[in-house]
């Protein structure tokens, strides 16, 4: 039986933490940045804690380094 593929897409826009939790970008960074505030620009560009609800979808697409 051939090996599960990790899905490529997902592997380039999510990693997990030590403890599991899945981290990826926050929304609303792309365009549009001259009307938000810098600090809430500064905030944007870390990394986001993908909620509980979506973690194991994440997890799922990533392998089996995601279980």
């Amino acid at each position: 039986m051939p090996k599960m593929k990790s899905h490529s897409g997902t592997k380039k826009r999510f990693k997990l933490t030590g403890t599991g939790k899945v981290r990826g970008r926050h929304a609303n960074t792309s365009h549009i940045r001259e009307k938000k505030s810098q600090k809430r620009k500064r905030h944007l560009g870390t990394d986001a804690v993908i909620s509980d609800s979506d973690a194991p979808r994440i997890k799922r697409l990533l392998g089996g380094a995601g279980r």
